[in-house]
């Protein structure tokens, strides 16, 4: 009986979602996977290739890539304005507090867009280019493929107050998570999916030190961080210094894209209290955790449409925005 109450808690989640379509209406047009099947045929195999040869380097670079994609869309919507560096009156999204000494990957992505450029220039823009990169990355270290549906444009401004306040912080409640969420049109399904995105990465020491030192609950311990997991992150993750110290988010399978971060979650092992959160804070997201940690085809399945659907959060498109030449700087003419 609860095994049947969990799927139908599920379903009823997914009925309220809107349908899967690889061709998402904007204000301006449509974004569908064929964009540049004329204008740029070997888009798509520049990027695996770039993608591949950048992961073999270093196979945390899969989640540097993927993150870009998540960091980028949260903020004014999926336009490349994360890329841009400062200068020429722009305030880089870099500098954020979410983004400072985290992001990376930025050389990758010069490297797709220069050899596009050669390929088909002024025709492919970097916002695109940051879409297919993170289904490239995804697919490469394990995790599930989708259709990237294509026709963005790049903005030609950033805002760094967006990137502070629009994208869910590793100490945010689940409450807060979910409004950051909801501002994007995305619900509760997307956010415990796309949270799923941590089965690879890592973290750094300062994103979770709360958790082992009780710094935010009256010197009371953590219930919901195991306490032997808590032991063994506190030998490299001191009361003070180390801040930059990097730790896998999923300490079970840290390099392959699978469901063990939902297991980790249901052990009290998520690294960052945004993941724990999912299990401990709603009812609704619980099920969810305890449904991805039991079946990885439907983790697959629920992360590929909600990417799919983050990637369609407020799209420039037809004349609106523009194709950078370079993804750092805008373009002048």
């Amino acid at each position: 009986m609860a095994q049947f109450m969990s799927y139908f808690i599920v379903l009823a989640l997914l009925a309220f979602a809107p349908p899967l379509c690889f061709s998402h209406k904007t204000k301006s047009g449509y974004l569908y996977p064929q964009f540049y099947d004329h204008s740029c045929p070997q888009l798509q195999q520049i990027v695996k290739s770039v993608v591949a040869k950048a992961v073999a380097r270093e196979r945390r670079m899969a989640a540097s890539l993927l993150r870009l994609h998540f960091h980028d869309c949260f903020v004014k919507g999926c336009d490349a304005s994360l890329l841009l560096d400062n200068g020429g009156g722009i305030v880089s999204e870099k500098g954020s507090n979410t983004n400072r000494n985290s992001v990376r990957g930025f050389e990758v992505i010069d490297e797709i867009k220069a050899a596009v450029e050669q390929a088909c220039p002024h025709t492919v823009s970097c916002a695109d280019i940051l879409a297919l990169t993170a289904r490239d990355s995804t697919v490469i270290v394990g995790g599930p493929n989708w259709e990237v549906p294509l026709g963005r444009k790049d903005a030609r401004g950033a805002s760094l107050s967006g990137s502070n306040n629009d994208i869910p912080a590793p100490n945010n409640t689940f409450n807060t998570i979910l409004t950051k969420f909801k501002r994007q049109g995305l619900d509760l399904v997307d956010l415990v999916a796309l949270s799923g995105a941590h089965t690879i990465g890592n973290a750094r020491c300062v994103s979770f030190r709360q958790r082992l030192y009780n710094q935010n609950r009256n010197g009371k311990p953590d219930f919901t961080l195991e306490q032997a997991y808590a032991s063994q992150l506190r030998n490299q993750c001191p009361r003070s210094g180390g801040d930059q110290n990097l730790f896998f988010l999923d300490y079970v399978s840290p390099l392959n894209f699978d469901n063990s971060y939902y297991k980790n979650i249901l052990s009290y092992k998520g690294l960052l209290n945004s993941d724990q959160v999912l299990l401990t804070k709603n009812h609704a997201s619980m099920q969810l955790v305890k449904q991805y940690a039991e079946n990885m085809e439907l983790f697959f399945d629920h992360f590929a449409k909600s990417i799919v659907k983050m990637g369609n959060i407020s799209p420039l498109t037809g004349k609106r925005g523009e194709i950078r030449q370079n993804c750092r700087r805008i373009n002048t003419y």
